[in-house]
C-alpha cells in the first residue's frame, strides 16, 4: 500500500462532498502518475491556502464518473471510500508537522515544503510521514478542535485554463482572474506607518546583504533618503550612483525605480520588490516591464512581502497579463517572506556564511508559483 498526496482547496473540497465524496480527479497531465496509483492505496487531503490536513480516502480503483463535479477539468479520477472526512475548522494545521516530517524538518521549509506540496498526486516516499499524518487525523476526528478559518483562503478561486496560438502551435497556460484590487492603504494611520518601517527594514537587509556577499547594491532613487537604524538607504556600503549604461532610456528609468538591485560589474544580478504597503501587482508591474524590455536579460527575481500577503501574491502573478507571457513570470520570479528572508539573513550573519555564498542561494529557498511541472500544482493546485 502506497500513500499519496491529494491537494483541495477550500471549494474543491466542498464539491468534492457535495458529489458524494466517492469520486476523486487530477489534471490530465497527471494521467502516467496515476497509473501507478491502485486499489487499496490511500489519499491524505490537504487543504491548501488554509494548510490543514482534512481527510483520508481509501482507492477502490479506476473511476468512469464523467459528472461534472468540478468547475475545473479533472479527468484522471478513482474510486474512493473515505476514511477520514474533517470540517476546514477542525483540520489539522500544517504547523503541527514542524520538525517531525521530512518536507518540514525545519523553519526554513515554511511555504516551499521542499517541493512536496507542489502538485498532487504526490507519492509520500516516506512511510513514517503519511502514517504521521494518518495519526493527526484519527486524532482530530476522535477529539476534534475547532480553529478559525479565513473565509477568503478559504473561498479561493479557481485557476483557468487558456490556450494561447503563435502560429500553428497552441501553448496551454492556468492563469487566475481576481476579483477585486486591493483597496489603497489608507495614509498617516499607525498600520501604514509600521508597514512602511517594515518595508524600509527589509530594503536595507537587502542591500546589507548584498554587500556582505560581495556584489555592488542599488536602492530605488526615490527611496535614497530613507532611513534605518539611523543610517541612510543611500548611504549603505557599496551604495552605486549610476545605473549600467548599456540599457536604453526606458529600460534604465524602470530598474530605477525597482526598490533593491544586486549588482556585479555591469550586470544585474538580482532585482528585488518589496511589498509592505502598496498593491502587489505595482511591483510585479516593474518587474513584468524589465522584462519586457529586456527579454534576454537573465535576472533573479524576488517579490517579498508578509506571510499574510503570499495569497495575494500567487494570485496576481498568475494573472493572464503575467502568466501569458512567452516566459511567465511566475516562473522566473520567486515569493520570499519577510520572516524566512529575516532568519536566513540573521543565520547567514551569526555563521559568518556571506563571503562563502552566491547570490543564486535565494532561490532555493524562494517559493516559485509555476514551474514546469505544476502551474496549477503548487499551492493552488490539484483541484480548483
Amino acid at each position: 500500500m502506497n500513500y499519496w498526496l491529494d491537494l483541495f482547496t477550500g471549494t474543491t473540497w466542498d464539491q468534492f462532498r457535495k458529489a458524494g465524496a466517492n469520486t476523486s480527479g487530477f489534471r490530465a497531465r497527471q494521467r502516467k502518475k496515476g497509473q501507478r496509483i491502485k486499489p487499496g492505496d490511500v489519499f491524505l487531503c490537504y487543504l491548501t491556502g488554509v494548510m490543514r490536513w482534512i481527510g483520508a480516502l481509501e482507492v477502490v480503483g479506476p473511476s468512469n464518473d464523467k459528472r461534472p463535479i468540478w468547475e475545473a477539468d479533472f479527468p484522471v479520477r478513482f474510486t474512493v471510500k473515505p476514511l477520514i472526512m474533517l470540517e476546514p475548522e477542525h483540520g489539522v494545521p500544517m504547523a503541527e508537522l514542524e520538525g517531525r516530517v521530512s518536507f518540514y524538518a525545519t523553519s526554513q521549509h515554511k511555504g516551499g515544503f521542499l517541493g512536496f506540496l507542489r502538485g498532487s498526486p504526490n507519492l509520500f516516499r516516506k512511510l513514517s510521514d503519511a502514517e504521521f499524518i494518518l495519526s493527526l487525523l484519527r486524532e482530530a476526528q476522535q477529539n476534534p478542535i475547532s480553529r478559525p478559518v479565513d473565509p477568503k483562503k478559504l473561498a479561493r478561486k479557481p485557476l483557468f485554463k487558456v490556450q494561447t496560438e503563435k502560429g500553428a502551435e497552441q501553448d496551454s497556460r492556468l492563469v487566475s482572474i481576481p476579483e477585486a484590487d486591493e483597496q489603497p492603504t489608507r495614509q498617516h494611520d499607525e498600520t501604514t506607518e509600521t508597514a512602511t518601517t517594515r518595508h524600509t527594514e527589509m530594503q536595507y537587509q537587502l542591500l546589507a546583504l548584498g554587500a556582505e556577499l560581495g556584489l555592488d547594491v542599488w536602492v530605488a532613487r526615490n527611496d535614497r533618503g530613507k532611513k534605518w537604524n539611523g543610517t541612510s538607504l543611500g548611504n549603505l556600503p557599496r551604495m552605486v550612483e549610476k545605473l549600467p549604461t548599456q540599457f536604453n532610456e526606458a529600460t534604465t528609468r524602470t530598474i530605477e525605480l525597482i526598490d533593491v538591485l544586486w549588482l556585479s560589474g555591469n550586470s544585474i544580478v538580482a532585482a528585488f520588490e518589496v511589498e509592505a504597503t502598496t498593491a502587489i501587482y505595482s511591483g510585479l508591474l516593474r518587474m513584468s516591464d524589465l522584462m519586457s524590455l529586456q527579454p534576454n536579460l537573465d535576472i533573479n527575481l524576488f517579490l517579498v512581502a508578509g506571510d499574510d500577503r503570499r495569497d495575494k501574491v500567487e494570485q496576481e502573478l498568475l494573472r493572464p497579463t503575467f502568466a501569458l507571457r512567452d516566459k511567465p513570470l511566475a516562473k522566473i520570479c520567486g515569493f520570499l517572506s519577510f520572516k524566512v528572508l529575516a532568519e536566513q539573513v540573521a543565520g547567514i550573519r551569526r555563521l559568518g556564511l556571506a563571503p562563502n555564498l552566491k547570490p543564486t542561494f535565494l532561490k532555493s529557498i524562494a517559493e516559485y508559483f509555476d514551474d514546469e511541472d505544476s502551474a496549477e500544482e503548487k499551492s493552488t493546485a490539484a483541484k480548483m
